[in-house]
């Protein structure tokens, strides 16, 4: 019983002893109690990277060199031919039943000193029903000449075939160009001027 009661105590205080101990680890020790070293301070020091970037400097481009001038246009000289249709080799004869109108001959300018002279006469487009049928003819007609030498007025007085030239011969009388009569200095109109037109196949 005695050893009992010893071994009880014996062991109880090996039990004891050994909490006391793993308290004592846990608390740190001897060196629980000693103030915990300072904390070094680390200095961070950055310094920019060098640039691998060049300055470039930008060059304005050089002024466009000025426009050139535009070629001069060379002044067309007065269209003496219809280019619209067909034209053949057709006679420009004046008609010298008139007195009055100055004209001495077929296909002569006007030469009494100081009347109207032509200075652009164009031929007439010769109708293409007629070429294809060979029809042949001629076409009177009355007209004015104005002040500025253009042809004014015109009318037919007669024409072979009827009606067959007269709208061609028509239209280019009122295409021809006059040098006016002058009186005193002063150009003046002339009226009833007349002139034959004559539409014939010779150029085939």
């Amino acid at each position: 019983m005695v050893r009992f009661l010893v071994s009880l105590i014996l062991g109880a205080a090996v039990t004891f002893a050994l909490f006391a101990f793993m308290a004592y680890l846990i608390g740190g020790g001897a060196k629980s109690n000693e103030a915990p070293p300072p904390t070094p301070v680390i200095d961070i020091v950055t310094s920019p990277p060098e640039s691998d970037v060049q300055e470039r400097r930008r060059t304005p481009p050089p002024p466009p060199p000025p426009p050139q001038a535009p070629p001069e246009t060379p002044q067309s000289e007065p269209d003496t031919s219809d280019a619209g249709g067909m034209n053949m080799n057709m006679g420009f004869d004046v008609d010298v039943g008139g007195a009055d109108t100055g004209l001495s001959g077929p296909g002569n300018l006007l030469n009494q000193d100081g009347d109207a002279t032509p200075i652009v006469r164009i031929e007439p487009r010769y109708p293409p029903s007629a070429a294809r049928n060979g029809t042949e003819g001629w076409v009177q007609l009355r007209f004015t000449i104005d002040e500025q030498g253009g042809v004014t007025d015109v009318e037919v007085i007669d024409s072979e075939p009827r009606r067959v030239f007269d709208r061609e011969a028509r239209r280019a009388l009122l295409r021809w160009k006059y040098k006016p009569k002058v009186v005193d200095g002063t150009p003046v109109r002339q009226e009833g001027m007349t002139v034959q037109l004559d539409f014939n196949m010779d150029g085939q």
